[in-house]
């Protein structure tokens, strides 16, 4: 497994493609709302990230087919890689929207999932679950720690909150490449392979659902979606290793008249 550990330059250019990642999101809080179709989520999203300097890192991705769009929008039931479409939100739904940015000549991921208004008791508590399970995995990511160690942690943190995980879609090395080694996984028992390095760049993603962690593919041959037809949840950050915390290069603090 080869492994690589960013210099200053490139660690300055992910933390570029993250931030424009990050605002991205920020953005989308106001713009999730009842109405509003999937569509016009990926135009304003695609928009921002150009206008930043920024190209989408799945926009021609993988295939065939290619991946049509600059962001993945999944709703209710889709776990991840939906297509943005004419699909209106309705009050109710939860939509979890994937962003991918190459600046550079390297890249930055992150997805975050969102309410379209009131949502029910059981799609709030998924949602705030799987957004504590992503930071749960993230307080293991240090120098030293052993790679299973985040595998353990988004397991037993979903789990024994009565929630299922995902094990087909992992978590991912990321750089150069959207997907780099190593592969790692969202399950898994704690103490196991790779000792983490300062400079190693990850991408974790838990994806958590309601119901059993089985998934099926649609015939648009991108769309993942639950088997019994349950909500699902996806957050991710990209971040990097470092002596100390963990650097979340993703962060949604800076906007886009801060860039």
């Amino acid at each position: 497994m080869a492994v690589t550990r960013k210099n200053k330059r490139e660690l300055a250019a992910m933390r570029r493609a993250g931030a424009i990642v990050g605002a991205s999101h920020r953005m989308l809080r106001t713009c999730v709302q009842p109405g509003i179709t999937t569509r016009e989520l990926d135009a304003r999203v695609h928009m921002l990230i150009t206008r930043l300097g920024g190209q989408p890192s799945f926009l021609g991705y993988g295939g065939p087919p290619p991946y049509p769009a600059a962001t993945c929008i999944s709703v209710n039931e889709e776990l991840v890689h939906g297509i943005p479409s004419k699909r209106v939100l309705r009050e109710g739904d939860i939509v979890s929207i994937d962003i991918g940015v190459q600046y550079d000549g390297y890249h930055a991921d992150s997805a975050w999932s969102y309410a379209v208004g009131a949502i029910s008791d059981e799609a709030a508590g998924l949602l705030q679950v799987t957004e504590e399970t992503l930071y749960h995995a993230l307080s293991v990511v240090r120098t030293g720690a052993r790679l299973s160690d985040i595998s353990w942690a988004i397991q037993s943190y979903a789990e024994a909150r009565g929630y299922g995980v995902i094990r087909n879609y992992i978590s991912h090395g990321i750089g150069q490449a959207l997907h780099e080694d190593p592969q790692i996984l969202n399950y898994g028992p704690a103490g196991r392979g790779l000792v983490l390095q300062p400079g190693m760049t990850f991408a974790i993603e838990p994806m958590i659902v309601c119901g059993a962690p089985t998934t099926t593919v649609l015939r648009d041959g991108w769309t993942v979606v639950t088997t019994d037809g349950r909500y699902a949840a996806h957050y991710e950050h990209t971040v990097a290793v470092t002596d100390g915390e963990t650097e979340i290069l993703t962060s949604q603090e800076t906007s886009e008249e801060e860039l």
